[in-house]
């Protein structure tokens, strides 16, 4: 996990534009997968807890890698990366 994360950092620094894919898998009758993209510029990466007690990771908390992107409205949004989840660089637009 640490170097995927240095590799993400480093192809995805603070000041780039981006679109991230979210995948997520619902468990009802058909499994059906959900798919969302945020388009955005990062703002940082971080690694923070969950707020979980059973995740028996560092200090009792089970740590997740977060994205801090800035949609094009100004709202921040801190997204949680995960294996599901692709993130892709934005081009410039031009004039």
């Amino acid at each position: 996990m640490v170097a995927e994360t240095k590799k993400l950092t480093e192809q995805f620094p603070p000041g780039t534009p981006v679109v991230v894919r979210q995948t997520v898998t619902t468990f009802d009758r058909d499994r059906a997968l959900t798919h969302s993209e945020t388009v955005g510029t990062v703002e940082d990466w971080e690694f923070l807890p969950t707020g979980s007690w059973y995740a028996h990771g560092k200090n009792d908390r089970l740590w997740l890698m977060r994205l801090k992107l800035r949609k094009v409205d100004g709202e921040i949004t801190l997204l949680v990366i995960d294996d599901l989840t692709s993130i892709a660089r934005l081009e410039a637009a031009k004039n």
